[in-house]
């Protein structure tokens, strides 16, 4: 058989058997006068035992013990590759979790799981689509900086500050802070930062500060504040910051 026979038989391509080759799973086979690669019906029989190893995921690096020597025990091997499988089917399984969660509350793909039914419900809210962008930018930084114990924290804080108590507070000071720029007056500026202040001290205090578990969420957050926020929204959160400092008793 030439390559191409033995490939259409085996069911794989010439380019697979040109793989086998270069990694040392099948020898290649004597060269006829006029250049052809000859194949006998032991490089099939190889050839489908390779084939049915692939199948069960053994990689080809592993391969060559179990086709050369007839005594070789592959229990180790197959013990191993079924771990493998069982850690990547929950892997999987937690994926189609977090999908299903995504999907029940209509959020974006890119939104974290634990917070998503928070996002979704000032999503919801906000009257233009634009302003839910910050909110979702803001939840993906922290869910990748949280850690084990902080993450629960970041979920229960958004889940009271989008609470039916606290929601429509929420969403109109966004709706203003949004709203913030250099034609702001200082005294409507000030105004919002008052009743910001005002709206979530009783969160700020509730919750008892930030998650132990956000040691680089401050700064990374800052900077990104400063990449989005024009000056008149960055100098009403330094003074919202100061605020609540004051609230809790540290310095800001």
């Amino acid at each position: 058989m030439r390559s191409g026979e033995l490939a259409r038989t085996a069911g794989v391509t010439v380019r697979a058997l040109r793989h086998y080759h270069q990694v040392g799973v099948l020898d290649e086979p004597p060269r006829t006068h006029n250049g052809y690669r000859r194949y006998g019906v032991r490089d099939l029989i190889r050839v489908l035992r390779i084939k049915r190893m692939a199948a069960l995921g053994i990689p080809l690096d592993r391969m060559r013990p179990l086709l050369d020597d007839p005594g070789h025990d592959g229990a180790a091997l197959l013990d191993r590759l079924d771990a493998e499988l069982a850690a990547e089917i929950d892997r999987l399984s937690e994926r189609r979790r977090h999908i299903a969660r995504i999907r029940a509350e209509g959020a974006a793909p890119d939104t974290p799981p634990e917070l998503a039914r928070f996002l979704a419900r000032f999503a919801d809210a906000y009257p233009s689509p634009g302003l839910a962008g910050f909110d979702r930018d803001q939840s993906v930084l922290l869910a990748h900086l949280a850690d084990e114990t902080a993450m629960p924290e970041v979920a229960r804080l958004y889940e009271r500050l989008s609470s039916p108590d606290l929601l429509p507070a929420m969403v109109a000071l966004n709706v203003r802070f949004d709203a913030l720029d250099a034609g702001t007056a200082p005294e409507d500026r000030d105004a919002f930062v008052d009743d910001f202040t005002s709206a979530l001290a009783p969160v700020v205090q509730e919750i008892a500060g930030a998650p132990s578990g956000l040691a680089d969420a401050s700064d990374l957050l800052g900077a990104y504040s400063a990449d989005v926020l024009n000056a008149t929204q960055r100098r009403a959160l330094e003074m919202i910051s100061e605020r609540f400092a004051a609230l809790s008793g540290h310095r800001p």
